[in-house]
């Protein structure tokens, strides 16, 4: 009661208030930052368009939900409800998200790009539409609600927002890991030449469809997971959830700005356009009234414009891609300098 009384210093108010924005700020932008590596494995190393990452997020989300809930209750309707740990879920949403991908680039990845740009368009549209009418499904546009947390149990719910953020940083790093020593392989620089010049890896004997499927589909799985990863972090989806703005465009400004075909530029430019997007309401108070009312509509505008002018005046991104050359390779000329070298001198002192 006493406690209740007594003021509590502005400063400690603010400072617990920046605290709490910044722990959710960076539990999303781990999240965001996931699916943009997803996106740079498809587009910034193979040259794979996909203008459909909503749905991949969506399936992942739903699949893992579906595998997690408990049986539907009295208000819900919706099918499976297996009540699987959490950890499945995950698998379960990176299987559905790299399935879905198969499926999507089984037909079109031996077309031309603009195709499959417009097949996952039309893939993100039609699963938002199944799951807002089929009823039994998904319990429509109602949602599922209820979506059980990693370690949930164990935490109590003031401190739990520590945990989701240490698991979804770890998610990230593990991420990342994974991507960078498969993009280091040999098959991460056939990806590269398939990009630059498909015509010259095929003369070089390279398959390279089922090289761009292969992609495509750890693209798929990685926005899978991130997709399960959101739903257990917000613990409510709904069809409209997954928008075309939030869940595709906002994903290729990210990469953009950052820099794509470098894991490091995808998660710069998740965090700086992700601090421009959610930052700009903390500003709302300050600005002119007229403005202030308009905020959210404005941003959108301005990430517009920041998209052209990366394209304009800096296409690379914050954090170019680096040319791939061999560590080997300057080894390999002195060697092949101090061998010519032995030989001329060789010859020389024989003469």
């Amino acid at each position: 009661m006493i406690e209740a009384l007594l003021p509590v210093p502005t400063f400690l108010v603010s400072l617990s208030g920046v605290m709490n924005w910044s722990v959710g700020f960076f539990t999303t932008i781990a999240i965001l930052g996931i699916v943009t590596l997803g996106l740079n494995i498809q587009w910034g190393y193979t040259g794979v368009f996909n203008f459909g990452i909503a749905a991949f997020l969506m399936v992942g989300a739903y699949t893992s939900a579906l595998l997690t809930l408990p049986p539907a209750g009295d208000f819900q309707s919706y099918q499976l409800g297996l009540q699987l740990p959490v950890v499945v879920g995950w698998l379960g949403g990176a299987a559905a998200g790299a399935v879905l991908a198969f499926l999507i680039g089984m037909p079109t990845l031996r077309l031309r790009g603009d195709f499959l740009a417009i097949a996952t368009i039309g893939m993100a549209a039609i699963l938002r539409t199944v799951a807002n009418t089929s009823e039994g499904l998904v319990n429509r546009a109602r949602g599922l609600n209820g979506i059980p947390r990693f370690m949930g149990d164990y935490v109590e719910p003031s401190d739990y927002r520590w945990v989701l953020l240490a698991t979804c940083v770890v998610a990230l790093a593990l991420v990342y890991l994974l991507v960078r020593a498969v993009t280091q392989s040999p098959w991460g620089r056939v990806l590269r030449a398939i990009r630059d010049n498909e015509a010259t890896a095929q003369a070089a004997g390279k398959a390279t469809v089922p090289y761009r499927m292969q992609s495509f589909v750890l693209g798929g799985a990685i926005m899978g997971f991130a997709g399960a990863l959101w739903a257990h972090r917000v613990g409510t989806i709904a069809p409209d959830s997954f928008s075309d703005l939030f869940g595709t465009f906002f994903i290729w400004t990210m990469l953009i700005v950052g820099g794509s075909g470098n894991h490091l530029g995808a998660v710069v430019g998740t965090l700086v356009v992700g601090f421009f997007w959610f930052g700009t309401p903390l500003i709302q108070e300050d600005l002119p009234k007229a403005l202030g009312t308009q905020v959210f509509v404005l941003r959108q505008f301005a990430i517009g414009l920041l998209v052209v002018a990366f394209i304009l005046w800096l296409p690379k991104g914050l954090v170019p891609e680096q040319a791939p050359v061999s560590r080997f390779a300057p080894t390999a000329h002195r060697s092949a300098l101090d061998r010519l070298r032995a030989r001329l001198g060789g010859g020389e002192s024989a003469a």
